[in-house]
């Protein structure tokens, strides 16, 4: 069974910057991908952006594109997501993911997950 452990996270304002972090536990034998989701109020659960860690591959939803950075840890187990300029609507609850194979969006493709941390923008 694969532990994942968050950090990060907080309250800013528009504009401002965050960092996330997650390690899962557990040997990767060298198909590990990772993943960020997250959950706006009254919505349902969205990917974010992912990494394939043999690789570093990586994939996005649209509306961060250029505004967040994921990356992965091939060493540590470990995805980290830089999130700059920071709206409003990204609020959520952030979690992480992990699952075999190559970097998806789909939610059924990540068989673990991390115990989420809140992300709030202000305006």
């Amino acid at each position: 069974q694969r532990q994942l452990v968050q950090s990060g996270g907080g309250m800013v304002q528009v504009g401002d910057s965050l960092s996330l972090s997650c390690t899962a536990s557990g040997r990767n034998s060298g198909n590990l991908m990772m993943g960020w989701f997250r959950q706006r109020p009254g919505k349902e659960r969205e990917f974010v952006a992912g990494v394939e860690l043999s690789n570093g591959l990586t994939a996005y939803r649209d509306s961060v594109k250029g505004r967040f950075t994921v990356s992965g840890d091939y060493g540590n187990n470990g995805i980290y997501l830089q999130m700059n300029n920071l709206k409003v609507e990204d609020t959520a609850v952030y979690y992480c993911a992990a699952g075999t194979g190559g970097v998806t969006s789909a939610t059924k493709a990540y068989s673990y997950w991390g115990q989420g941390t809140q992300v709030t923008v202000s305006a």
